[in-house]
């Protein structure tokens, strides 16, 4: 069965979640006997054509803004639109142009990955426009694979009856060896000193509100936060803008190793992500066994199933840190949760076998 994957930078993974999830899903299907190539953004430089059994094609687009997305998406459907038998689209920024595909008889599949067109940082226009896109994928998609249960009760309650949906959560790797210590010596930490936020510094992941609950908290430890501190935006400004010797914005960490160590050691992680479905950082946390405090939202209900500690403002998160640290919580047993649900619920080669299961139904089906 020949299964193309778009809608991604390309694989191996550099970049973030959706990368991740395209190389973990891509090898685990090759490996399974699936033909499988995934498109990949060229940068003009020699690039390898096949990586873990997985055929790598290449497409460019001109540097247009906000549209170079759109057209290196569209581009990538017209390449893909009559050698496969599933085209999976990961978001669905070009929903319109999925039915490309379906005109020459190819199965196409859209993950629409959270509630993008929520995300505070965008204006009406952009906002207006990807609440049509969620629409038309609802119009083009021969499959919609929600990541959540939520998503899928999200999109039927906006939209009524919905195109053939399957609910296939992200997944992680639980950490049985620890890594090494020696990596937090980079910015003077030590194992338990600390909390972690890791995430894109924007309102919808309430980092503003995380900062100020732990600002309000008794806490001795620090609030360490991985993201990009730099950016030239009024959210970041009020970010930077919070006076507090304890809580330390230490930008990007792009090594795999070395941001699975600040996690691992860390006090406790911090997730205040509100808009997305399963979240590839949260699994993450979870299977580095973190004692987590997350924002409280169906999607995060759902992840957790109660192991962990839900938040809706800064005054409840310091009240979660205080309890955290005065003994009145069985922190043992929340961590224990958490990895054990990250074991047993989102482990990749179960993810990989589900999708490999409604990939065969769907070719049965069509036969």
């Amino acid at each position: 069965m020949r299964v193309a994957i778009l809608g991604t930078r390309g694989i191996p993974a550099r970049y973030g979640g959706f990368e991740t999830f395209a190389e973990k899903l891509a090898t685990g299907l090759a490996a399974r006997g699936f033909d499988v190539t995934v498109y990949c953004e060229s940068n003009g430089s020699a690039a390898p054509e096949a990586y873990e059994g997985v055929t790598l094609r290449y497409v460019s687009a001109p540097s247009l803004g906000p549209l170079r997305t759109i057209l290196y998406d569209l581009r990538s459907l017209w390449a893909a639109r009559s050698e496969f038998d599933v085209v999976y689209m990961l978001g669905y920024g070009a929903a319109p142009f999925c039915l490309i595909p379906r005109l020459w008889g190819t199965q196409v599949w859209i993950n629409p990955d959270g509630l993008e067109w929520a995300r505070a940082k965008w204006g009406f226009v952009a906002r207006t426009y990807f609440r049509l896109m969620e629409w038309a994928c609802l119009r083009t998609a021969n499959r919609i694979v929600a990541d959540a249960q939520a998503i899928e009760s999200s999109l039927a309650s906006r939209h009524g009856r919905l195109p053939a949906c399957t609910v296939i959560p992200y997944g992680c790797d639980v950490i049985e060896d620890p890594p090494t210590a020696q990596l937090l010596t980079r910015w003077e930490l030590t194992p338990g000193s600390y909390y972690i936020v890791v995430c894109r510094l924007e309102p919808e992941n309430h980092v503003l509100e995380i900062l100020q609950g732990f600002q309000r908290s008794g806490s001795a430890r620090q609030l360490v936060v991985v993201g990009n501190h730099l950016l030239d935006n009024s959210y970041v400004a009020r970010l930077r803008a919070v006076s507090d010797s304890r809580i330390r914005l230490i930008g990007t960490v792009y090594e795999r190793e070395t941001l699975t160590a600040l996690r691992y050691f860390s006090f406790g992680y911090v997730h205040g992500h509100s808009v997305g479905g399963t979240n590839p950082s949260l699994l993450e946390a979870m299977g580095c066994g973190n004692l987590i405090f997350a924002h409280d939202n169906p999607f995060n209900r759902e992840t957790l199933q109660g192991n962990g500690m839900f938040f809706q403002d800064s005054a409840q998160l310091a009240i979660l840190f205080n309890r955290a640290e005065d003994g009145a919580l069985d922190l043992k047993k929340l961590r224990e949760g958490a990895k054990l649900r990250a074991l047993t619920c989102y482990q990749w080669p179960d993810i990989v076998d589900r999708y490999a299961r409604a990939l065969m139904d769907s070719q049965s089906a069509k036969e």
